[in-house]
């Protein structure tokens, strides 16, 4: 197997630090690693027990790669990715910079790794939240047909970003000083101003993950119906989503109710999520702290929703690896295992 030139764009972030050490977990053949920064540090960064410097990103240096992946911001991806790829480059995107954009392929290889074609060199990843929707359900659709589908998810505060979880770290730190349990009442917990978050996430959970549109819906639950129907190829797929911020490091969990074409055993249920997911039993159940650092996306309490049509589904999964840093990984390898470079 050939070994390749790779670039990291953004490498020093909490996704980019997970790609580097899935590009040494799995092998990937590497001769030269160029890491660069989005402009926010200068740290070096470890790959295969060597310190590696990161330098500020230089195009002309980026497009004598094969293979740059971009774990940085929409900002960045959007000035630079496309004119990397017009070079000839491969462009892994795990911003949501071209997530909707119809002429750039949106793939999870597990559902679609079809859409990687020669011709387009560039290839956006899907949100960290859609990931485990869209992998754990795909079976059903693929076989069944999914109508409609009703989402709530709870998201890990890594999911904001280093800024963010600097905000948990603070307000935790806070709250336990005024922690107590005098004369039996449980505390009430000032407000606070965090400087990264709409509002303060110790102890607390909030129905909002980006801005609010005019229909009064987040961007986060915006982007999880908009690619989810692309990604399933599913443009008339009913789609009702609230997304929610809760006080966990790392680590997604989705509570879905697929309503499906015709009915199904749960059993027979089980059995297609089970093609590209770990299932648990019925009494048994993924959480984020169980799913911390683990690869797979993980389905558990399957049952029956209000009519014969209806699959309730828990899935959780790791928003840092197979939701962002692993699924770039595999869209390389598919790249590669193709011989597309």
């Amino acid at each position: 197997m050939s070994r390749l030139s790779v670039g990291v764009v953004g490498a020093t972030g909490l996704v980019g630090r997970e790609l580097l050490f899935f590009l040494e977990k799995r092998k990937f053949p590497i001769y030269r690693l160029d890491c660069f920064s989005s402009g926010k540090s200068n740290k070096g960064v470890s790959f295969q027990g060597k310190n590696l410097p990161v330098k500020k990103f230089n195009f002309n240096e980026a497009k004598k790669n094969q293979i740059v992946f971009f774990v940085s911001s929409d900002e960045v991806s959007t000035r630079w990715a496309k004119k990397l790829a017009a070079e000839g480059v491969w462009v892994i995107d795990d911003s949501s910079a071209f997530r909707s954009d119809s002429a750039v392929p949106l793939v999870i290889p597990e559902v679609n790794k079809e859409e990687i074609k020669p011709s387009v060199r560039l290839i956006s990843g899907p949100n960290c939240t859609m990931t485990g929707l869209g992998v754990a359900g795909y079976s059903l659709h693929k076989k069944i047909g999914v109508e409609e589908i009703r989402l709530a998810s709870y998201q890990a505060v890594s999911g904001a970003g280093r800024s963010a979880l600097e905000d948990f770290f603070s307000e935790v730190k806070r709250d336990i000083k005024n922690f107590s349990l005098k004369e039996g009442r449980v505390p009430i917990l000032k407000m606070g101003h965090p400087r990264h978050l709409p509002r303060p996430i110790s102890a607390n959970v909030f129905p909002q993950v980006g801005p609010f549109d005019s229909r009064g819906s987040s961007a986060e639950e915006n982007k999880v119906a908009s690619e989810l129907r692309k990604v399933w190829k599913a443009p008339n797929l009913k789609m009702s989503v609230t997304a929610v911020r809760v006080p966990t490091l790392r680590g997604h969990c989705l509570s879905a109710w697929l309503t499906l074409k015709k009915p199904i055993s749960l059993k027979a249920a089980a059995k297609l999520i089970s093609i590209s997911t770990v299932v648990e039993g019925a009494h048994s159940y993924p959480t984020p702290r169980a799913v911390a650092g683990k690869e797979e996306v993980f389905v558990s309490r399957i049952r029956r929703g209000c009519s014969p049509r209806e699959i309730v589904l828990w899935i959780a999964m790791d928003n840092l690896i197979k939701g962002a840093a692993l699924n770039s990984v595999q869209i390389a390898e598919e790249i590669l295992r193709r011989g597309l470079i």
